[in-house]
């Protein structure tokens, strides 16, 4: 101690920024705030599977709540607060710097639309949380005070996100957040906190819906009004939507406000298709497809016996995204030169996913798609769901919005009096708590789901909306009639034969071949829980394939929220469970 000089001892740690002497220039602000930088990336193309969008064989937490399995001993993820601290240790110091007052807003926008993204999810999975606005030590009171209201919170994530709109650059370096990315997340978490006090009753916070749908509807139309951002359309539906998932470059492309950039030549790679094709742990279920609409602008499910239509024919004369979405018959899988045909595997639905899917066996192509965190579909059909719910929606308004992005697939314009007159009873059924203009909300529900199919959307939009029951239903597949030989290219010739799980597959040179001489592919047949290779739902007598035996329940309001981890409630007795948790 008599050695050192007074002071010498009052150093901050080497591994961590000193206040005093990193946040003084526009350097230090943009590489601390670059460092906080965080997006989806092609991983979401896997993210649906909490929704009614898939089937999948990987342990869901969603799936082991509606089991029953779960509660707040082994539920402990989601209470992480690292990423907060860092952010607001950003915001407690960054006005030190020495440079103009508008680049500082800028920088302090950026950290505010991270703190939001941050807060909206705690509230989506918790309700109510602890606002922290600035850093904490372990002295802290502040570390065992009780949860704020989700009131406090969500105004506070609406602030962070008003100041980030109003200051953060429109003109960044590409693949970070600019003022129009900022603006998206806010229609986004507008939306969603006003759809979810709209129909979550549990809060007693409907009053207050119409603020925040207020909110999505006047930004979502200061995005529209800029003339920014357009739909990506060069006049070819059949390919257009798909284009937006698989291209090497979208930081040109007008309908993404912001990318995420790889590039293998850079080091900057990421590649999915050994997982999104639905070889893996998902496959698109039954449910979606039947969502998509008749190229004709019909509901697939008015057709008589629509749900004991086989493959071939329920990718007929369908929305042309339906094509681009999903492995279609007679599609081609590089570098085959004969069509693909879909693999049945147990536990899995038979149709296989093409969104995110990049068709190519070259390692710098696979490596270096970019993928788009918001597109300007979602500014648009945001619009028109804001306005839809306030009441005030008109047919202007949907030509401007819903029927802009039907247009680049070749779809026949949503008409609003149309659908109000003539809501889908199917959609009626699934969505029985919509109260007024129930056709074109239903409608515009059915276009997110299409629209945003694989891209991490449906969960959430379930959740604000109420509809946890519809995750009840197990994830269904394909429809067979019974054993027997079937087409699954679309050229009317047998590809495979299903054979009763009794029966041994012969050797390959004594299988069956079709009229063109190519062995049939067999596939052992039986109700679920057997040794088949394909589960039917009435076995060899035919059905759907099924994807799991097991029974779900969502409990309302419980499984709208999860625990806070029980050890976090031994250490602050203060926190409180919700709900029933």
């Amino acid at each position: 101690m008599g050695a050192c000089k007074k002071g010498n001892l009052d150093r901050f740690p080497q591994d961590s920024i000193s206040p005093n002497l990193f946040f003084n220039t526009e350097e230090d602000l943009s590489l601390y705030v670059n460092g906080l930088l965080s997006m989806p990336d092609r991983n979401s193309y896997l993210n649906d599977q909490s929704s009614d969008n898939v089937a999948t064989t990987a342990a869901v937490e969603v799936k082991n709540v509606m089991a029953g399995n779960t509660n707040a001993q082994n539920i402990n993820s989601g209470w992480s607060w690292s990423r907060l601290r860092n952010i607001n240790y950003f915001l407690e110091n960054y006005n030190k710097a020495n440079i103009g007052l508008e680049v500082k807003k800028h920088y302090a926008g950026l950290a505010r639309y991270y703190r939001a993204q941050f807060y909206l999810d705690k509230v989506k999975r918790f309700s109510d949380v602890p606002w922290y606005s600035g850093t904490l030590n372990p002295q802290d009171k502040e570390l065992f005070k009780a949860s704020d209201p989700r009131t406090l919170v969500m105004d506070s994530v609406m602030a962070d996100l008003d100041f980030a709109y109003k200051n953060v650059k429109e003109n960044v370096t590409p693949g970070t957040p600019g003022k129009w990315a900022t603006a998206v997340f806010y229609v986004r978490a507008a939306l969603y906190e006003g759809t979810y006090r709209k129909y979550h009753n549990e809060l007693n916070l409907k009053a207050s819906a119409n603020t925040f749908l207020e909110t999505a509807a006047r930004v979502s139309g200061e995005i529209i009004a800029s003339k920014k951002f357009s739909i990506y359309n060069t006049g070819k539906p059949l390919q257009d939507y798909a284009t937006l998932f698989a291209s090497q470059d979208l930081t040109s492309n007008p309908e993404v406000i912001l990318a995420n950039i790889f590039d293998q030549t850079k080091n900057v790679s990421q590649n999915v298709n050994g997982v999104v094709f639905g070889d893996y742990e998902q496959a698109p279920a039954k449910d979606l497809i039947q969502a998509y609409l008749m190229k004709d602008g019909t509901r697939f499910t008015a057709m008589p016996n629509y749900d004991k239509l086989g493959f071939v024919k329920e990718f007929e004369n369908r929305d042309p995204r339906l094509a681009q979405t999903m492995a279609y018959p007679g599609w081609v899988r590089v570098p085959d030169a004969q069509p693909y045909l879909q693999r049945l595997n147990k536990n899995f639905t038979g149709y296989h996913q093409l969104k995110g899917y990049v068709n190519s066996t070259d390692n710098v192509t696979l490596n270096s798609v970019d993928f788009p965190v918001y597109r300007y579909a979602e500014v648009l059909l945001s619009y028109a769901e804001a306005l839809a719910e306030l009441g005030t929606l008109n047919q202007s308004q949907i030509d401007e919005s819903v029927n802009l992005i039907r247009k680049r697939a070749g779809m026949p314009n949503l008409i609003m009096a149309d659908a109000n007159a003539s809501p889908d009873p199917l959609l009626l059924q699934q969505f029985n708590n919509v109260e007024s203009n129930q056709g074109v909300i239903l409608e515009i529900r059915r276009e997110r789901r299409v629209e945003f199919a694989f891209e991490n959307s449906r969960f959430d939009d379930l959740m604000r909306w109420k509809a946890g029951k519809l995750l009840t239903k197990s994830p269904e597949g394909m429809y067979f009639p019974g054993l027997g030989k079937y087409d699954m290219t679309g050229d009317g010739v047998e590809d495979i034969i299903l054979i009763d799980k009794s029966v041994t597959i012969p050797a390959e040179a004594s299988k069956e071949k079709n009229s063109l001489g190519v062995t049939l592919i067999y596939y052992r047949t039986g109700e679920i829980g057997s040794d088949a290779t394909v589960f039917l739902k009435n076995g060899a007598n035919g059905g759907v394939i099924v994807t799991e035996n097991v029974t779900r329940k969502f409990e309302e309001p419980k499984y709208y929220y999860r625990p806070i981890p029980q050890q976090q409630v031994v250490l602050n007795p203060n926190l409180k469970q919700i709900f029933g948790w």
